[in-house]
């Protein structure tokens, strides 16, 4: 079953690192058991949804210690890996469903979006009131908001007119590696510094500086590829 699983991946070109060989991985494994204890996409989708809501609720409503962060991180990470899951065993059954598709993107753009706005909570009520401090969870939520919107666009074009990239692309570990900082995975891990506001707070910073410089260049390059799709100068 995990060898069926390992050819039913998505193309793993420009997928960030953690991404790529980390979350996919624990993803195979938590599919093959879903799919052994009979459990259908959505309902791994459901729990996904659960384990983060669960960290998102724990960043807003309790106060930051070292306990809190690896808690959060740990919950993130099952509920990213999960996310991974569910299409994978959808894919092992045969393929999904537009339901199904439909609902995972509104848990995925739930929480990119309600994580930040979490942080921003967890720091007006722990932490820094400043401006400055409080601006930076405030613009996380517009990049993540925005780049998870672009990307799913992207893809939903590219699909309707025949060019979505093939299960076989070549995929670059140099670029893995270089996109590392934008990958979700990077974001969910830094919350280990939660208990450290200082440290935390630093990270997170520069995480949003790496994604929206990401984000900038990306949407001129996406641009020109769609604009490409129907000979627009």
């Amino acid at each position: 079953m995990l060898r069926q699983l390992s050819h039913a991946q998505k193309t793993a070109k420009g997928a960030p690192a953690y991404s790529r060989f980390v979350n996919r991985r624990a993803g195979r494994y938590l599919a093959a058991a879903a799919y052994q204890a009979g459990r259908t996409p959505n309902q791994v989708t459901a729990a996904s949804a659960a384990s983060s809501a669960a960290a998102i609720a724990l960043v807003a409503l309790v106060p930051p210690s070292a306990v809190l962060g690896v808690a959060v991180a740990l919950l993130l990470a099952l509920g990213y890996a999960l996310d991974s899951a569910d299409g994978q065993l959808a894919r092992l059954r045969g393929g999904g469903t537009p339901a199904g598709e439909w609902l995972d993107h509104v848990v995925d753009c739930a929480k990119v979006c309600s994580l930040h706005l979490a942080v921003l909570v967890s720091f007006y009520r722990f932490g820094s009131r400043t401006d400055g401090a409080l601006t930076v969870p405030l613009l996380w939520t517009f990049v993540a908001t925005v780049s998870f919107f672009v990307i799913i666009l992207n893809d939903q074009i590219r699909r309707a007119h025949g060019t979505a990239p093939p299960v076989t692309a070549p995929a670059s570990l140099r670029r893995s590696l270089l996109v590392a900082p934008t990958d979700y995975g990077v974001v969910m891990l830094s919350f280990v510094l939660f208990g450290w506001h200082d440290g935390f707070f630093v990270v997170y910073a520069l995480l949003l500086v790496a994604n929206a410089a990401f984000l900038a260049l990306a949407l001129v390059k996406w641009y020109r590829e769609l604009a490409a799709l129907a000979g627009e100068a």
